[in-house]
């Protein structure tokens, strides 16, 4: 009985490995692409894990590649699809408010471009807003006005 057991658990460490499918590597190049959108690989760092994550034959060949980033974190089903999102906006500025307090210049410059962006942004939107709710430049009624086409209702030409 005793050799059956040795025989069988030899059997079993000999088993060959598994081969990887193509889920498996989607699954990992997807994890991969979410760690570099929230800036915990460089991009070309990324690129170089997804690559190898396509490249590899068997499922073994997969865990080393992912195996220093953090768990993923699992939105419940049904979650507005803002929250994320906005979550994950939050931690990219922390991420750049953190490299900028390093000094990296490129890092204030994005961020100033950033400031930027969003001050023209609200500016735009403020301009349209105010365009559509208040009337804007197409709002040509004044006290008093009877055009001769009739366009505030006066009279029109006969």
């Amino acid at each position: 009985m005793a050799g059956r057991t040795a025989g069988h658990t030899t059997a079993q460490a000999a088993a060959p490995p598994l081969r990887a499918s193509d889920d498996d590597r989607l699954a990992v190049v997807h994890r991969l692409q979410d760690a570099v959108a929230r800036g915990l690989l460089r991009p070309d760092e990324g690129s170089d894990r997804m690559a190898a994550a396509f490249a590899a034959v068997h499922v073994g060949d997969l865990a080393p590649l992912t195996a220093d980033l953090p768990p993923v974190v699992a939105v419940a089903p049904g979650a507005p699809g803002w929250r994320p999102l906005g979550a994950l906006a939050w931690q990219q500025v922390r991420t750049s408010v953190a490299a900028a307090r390093h000094g990296s210049s490129a890092t204030v410059r994005l961020a100033l471009a950033a400031v930027v962006a969003l001050v023209l942004l609200v500016t735009v939107l403020s301009l349209l807003a105010h365009g559509l709710f208040d009337g804007g430049p197409a709002d040509f009624r004044s006290p008093g006005f009877d055009g001769p086409d009739g366009f505030d209702g006066g009279p029109g030409p006969r």
